[in-house]
């Protein structure tokens, strides 16, 4: 007899005792619950519809609804009140009075999808219907209902109808429903301006509280002020009274100076208004430097008109190596704020450097890797809502100088150095399955490259193929799964980053087999074709890059000479990298990825906020004396240099790429403005170094924020 089969016959049934009180006495006692299957409902619903067993009526002003009792009654408390307390009147039917509702004003549409959700917990709901019906799901105490309309409206939220919809919130009231429309206002404020007419009908309550929220996610304070002045417009007579109240709710001093004296402090509607003036006063303190050096004062307090508001995205950097060793420290960049802020949240599982980082909602996925002893094939997780680290599936093959990328929610790690060769291959993973699979090989063995995806492709540029830095590129196509020579760069590039960035491929620094790269270049995938953009400040390889607040920043890495701190950010409007604060940790082959919306922002960023003035008066001192020694030499060079080429001053002005707008000096009460006697005249300094980096470097102490310097450049 096979023994897998064994055979009972009833005889040997019969003689099996089995004893149920010694096995269930010890187990805890266990509600069972079950839920109506589709199909029941689907029945009842036919009964409905056939008029079967129904024993009540629903009508309504253009039309009636047979219906039982029991389902409407157990869905809806407003049906179990009237089907079961309601109290007949003499001239009623004694017979009939419980079992018929009218409800007045209700369409038949409405009650129809009503109906359908008591009987099939499942109804038709759309941007025309949805509003109305919950409404009516409300009045009927019809909870479900209720939740599905709210998570519809989540849904549809758009800059066009964000605003009413969180008035519509604010009137019923729907707090989740409120709390997402005003984030979504926050977070997609400039697109909110351009689209949405309801913004403009808001009273002044509700606009400031939005306007003055430091929530809102703009980096262009001219936007803000230009909104105002919009929504003014739509009645001037009872709105112009508001305008010194607006202008405490916009960071005035974070303007573009031309902006501000333009706009604001020439509009009509500032000068006609006497409350005005102490803010366009301490405006232009704060815009040219007026109240920094003076040495009398205490200790300066970031007023409210200077304050920047809080990121929307945040730059996780995590890991590298410094000092011979690799790190697992993880800094944030605050970039409304400017500032580095370190996290105590390194990985237990240990430091990892010249490792891949691809970010899936709030989680930042670490690929491979090497700690100086171990090339990795292990990947790791990091939780920024929750601050917790995990493990997930390994690769199939170790891979240090990985490139990582992430196309359709998965994660492909490309190419890399497994200790004994550099890779071509290719493996992908997906998230919800926990899995690694191979995919097509590239064309070229790559270590030390760089990938970043673009419109629904994947990029892998540069690296090293074991005998020689590349330049060299390629791209993926998931469709077709096969990787395609693209052109070739201008300049061989290992250690190289890229990222997408304006509908085109960044590629930037790196190592040509020589020296360290300050050149950069960008990708056309409509011409395909290469052209170079403007040069770093700093020549760096290994070195983090990302693309955020319509910048592009590059952090840390290696010079040639050493690991480095700094950081600069490429500003498209001028071709220019300009100064960005220095990270905390000198470091190179980290990742850095930013993360957008997080629940907990807040402890990501800069805490103290209110000393950013005094920061930023510090550094202004310390360099003050520098600063005028400079002016006096670079002085006598410029009158020198204008005799010998036959330059007037006139001349040496026009060639000045740093000229403040001029400011009315007439308009504005000096000595009340507190100016220290010999203060240098930090706001009048000329930045004629021909050398771009000397500038750039010059225009950071004088103007601290790469924000500030943007907006007067």
């Amino acid at each position: 007899m096979n023994p897998e089969e064994i055979n009972f016959s009833d005889g040997d049934l019969m003689d099996v005792e089995i004893k149920t009180d010694e096995i269930t006495e010890n187990l805890p006692p266990k509600r069972v619950y079950g839920a109506v299957s589709d199909e029941a409902l689907e029945t009842l619903n036919e009964l409905r519809c056939s008029n079967s067993l129904c024993d009540a009526k629903i009508s309504v002003p253009d039309g009636s609804f047979n219906v039982h009792r029991a389902i409407m009654s157990a869905c809806s408390s407003y049906f179990r009140a009237q089907f079961t307390s309601r109290v007949s009147t003499p001239h009623e039917d004694k017979d009939n009075y419980k079992n018929q509702v009218y409800v007045p004003t209700i369409s038949a549409s409405i009650m129809e999808e009503v109906i359908n959700y008591a009987y099939l917990r499942k109804c038709t709901i759309n941007a025309e219907n949805v509003h109305e019906l919950w409404v009516w799901a409300d009045y009927f105490g019809i909870l479900g209902l209720m939740k599905i309309c709210e998570q519809y409206l989540i849904e549809m939220l758009t800059p066009e109808n964000c605003i009413g919809l969180m008035g519509f919130a604010r009137t019923y009231p729907l707090k989740d429903l409120y709390d997402k429309a005003r984030n979504y206002v926050m977070r997609y404020f400039p697109d909110v301006v351009c689209k949405s007419k309801e913004i403009l009908q808001l009273n002044i309550m509700n606009f400031y509280d939005i306007i003055s929220d430091d929530e809102l996610n703009t980096r262009d304070e001219d936007l803000v002020w230009k909104l105002c002045l919009k929504w003014i417009d739509e009645d001037p007579e009872d709105r112009m009274k508001h305008i010194a109240q607006l202008m405490l709710g916009v960071r005035l001093a974070l303007m573009t100076p031309k902006c501000f004296m333009e706009e604001v402090k020439e509009h009509p509607y500032v000068a006609s208004n006497e409350e005005t003036k102490p803010l366009i006063v301490e405006t232009i303190r704060f815009m040219y430097d007026l109240n920094v050096l003076n040495p009398t004062g205490g200790e300066l307090t970031t007023p409210p008109l200077a304050m920047p508001r809080l990121p929307h995205e945040i730059i996780f950097s995590i890991g590298g190596w410094s000092g011979g060793t690799s790190k697992g420290c993880i800094e944030t960049y605050d970039t409304r704020a400017d500032r580095w802020v370190q996290i105590s949240a390194e990985d237990p599982a240990g430091p990892r450097a010249y490792h891949g980082a691809a970010v899936i909602g709030y989680k930042i996925y670490l690929i491979g890797g090497y700690d100086g002893l171990e090339y990795f094939n292990t990947c790791r997780v990091f939780d920024a809502s929750t601050k917790s680290w995990n493990e997930i599936a390994p690769m199939h093959s170790r891979r240090c100088y990985v490139s990582v990328a992430l196309l359709n929610g998965l994660i492909y790690a490309i190419g890399g150095y497994d200790g004994n060769s550099r890779l071509n291959t290719v493996e992908r993973y997906k998230p919800k399955t926990n899995q690694w699979t191979m995919v097509n090989s590239m064309n070229l063995q790559r270590s030390d490259a760089s990938a970043c995806t673009l419109n629904g492709k994947i990029y892998a540029v540069g690296g090293f193929n074991g005998h020689e830095c590349l330049n060299s590129a390629e791209v993926f196509d998931p469709i077709t799964e096969v990787w395609t020579r693209i052109p070739n760069m201008h300049e061989r590039r290992s250690g190289v980053s890229c990222v997408a960035f304006r509908g085109m491929v960044y590629v930037v620094g790196g190592f040509n087999g020589v020296a360290r790269l300050v050149t950069g270049e960008r990708f056309d995938p409509a011409s395909q074709t290469w052209s170079p953009i403007g040069e770093l400040n700093i020549a760096r390889s290994n070195f983090g890059l990302e693309a955020i607040d319509d910048m592009i920043f590059a952090i840390a890495g290696f010079n040639g000479v050493s690991t480095i701190s700094h950081v600069e950010c490429y500003v498209p409007e001028t071709n220019e990298w300009m100064e960005a604060a220095d990270m905390n940790i000198v470091r190179s082959a980290l990742t850095a990825n930013k993360i957008d919306g997080l629940p907990n922002k807040r402890d990501y960023i800069h805490k103290e906020r209110n000393r950013l003035l005094e920061e930023r008066r510090q550094r202004l001192l310390s360099n003050a004396v520098i600063n005028v020694g400079a002016n006096i030499s670079e002085s006598n060079a410029s009158m020198v240099m204008a005799q010998e080429n036959g330059l007037n001053e006139h001349d040496l002005l026009a060639q000045d790429d740093d000229v403040d707008v001029d400011i009315d000096v007439a308009d504005i009460d000096l000595q009340n403005l507190n100016i220290p006697v010999g203060a240098p005249a930090i706001f009048n300094m000329r930045d004629n170094d021909p050398n771009p980096r000397f500038r750039n470097q010059a225009r950071a102490h004088r103007f601290g924020s790469h924000h500030e310097m943007r907006r007067r450049f």
